[in-house]
C-alpha cells in the first residue's frame, strides 16, 4: 500500500484506514468519504488544519459559541472530589474558549464548583 491516507478531520488522528468507500478513524470512530476530506484536509497558511479546526467551536446542537456566551449543561457530569457532580440544566455564564486538553475547549467558572474546563459537546447555547 503506497498511498497515504489523510488524517481524521475530527480528531486529526493519523491511523485512518479504508472500509469500503469510507475512511475510518479508529481513535474517535469518525467515518467520512475521501471526496469530502480533500478540500478540508489541508493546512492553512498559519499551519492550522482547515475544516475540522477552523476556529469555530460548536455546542451539542451545532450552534457556534463565542467568548462571553452563556451555556447550559445538557447532561449530568461526574466531577472528581464532588459527591453530586454538575447536574443537567446548570447555567454557565461568561465562558471563554480555549485550546484545552482532551477536547476540553471551554474555560468557565461554575457556581458551587469553581473554575473548570468543559467539552463543547456537553453544553448548548442558552
Amino acid at each position: 500500500m503506497t498511498e497515504t491516507l489523510p488524517p481524521c478531520p475530527q480528531c486529526s488522528g493519523v491511523y485512518t484506514y479504508e472500509m469500503g468507500a469510507l475512511l475510518v478513524c479508529p481513535e474517535c470512530g469518525h467515518e467520512w468519504s475521501p471526496a469530502s476530506a480533500e478540500p478540508t484536509g489541508g493546512t492553512g497558511g498559519d499551519g492550522t488544519i482547515d475544516g475540522a479546526i477552523d476556529g469555530t467551536v460548536r455546542d451539542a446542537v451545532g450552534n457556534v459559541l463565542a467568548d462571553g456566551d452563556t451555556v447550559t449543561v445538557t447532561k449530568t457530569l461526574k466531577v472528581k472530589g464532588s459527591q453530586g457532580g454538575i447536574k443537567a440544566g446548570t447555567k454557565v455564564r461568561n465562558i471563554r474558549l480555549v485550546d484545552g486538553v482532551d477536547g476540553h475547549d471551554i474555560d468557565c467558572r461554575i457556581d458551587g464548583f469553581g473554575p473548570m474546563q468543559l467539552k463543547s459537546s456537553v453544553v448548548k447555547k442558552a
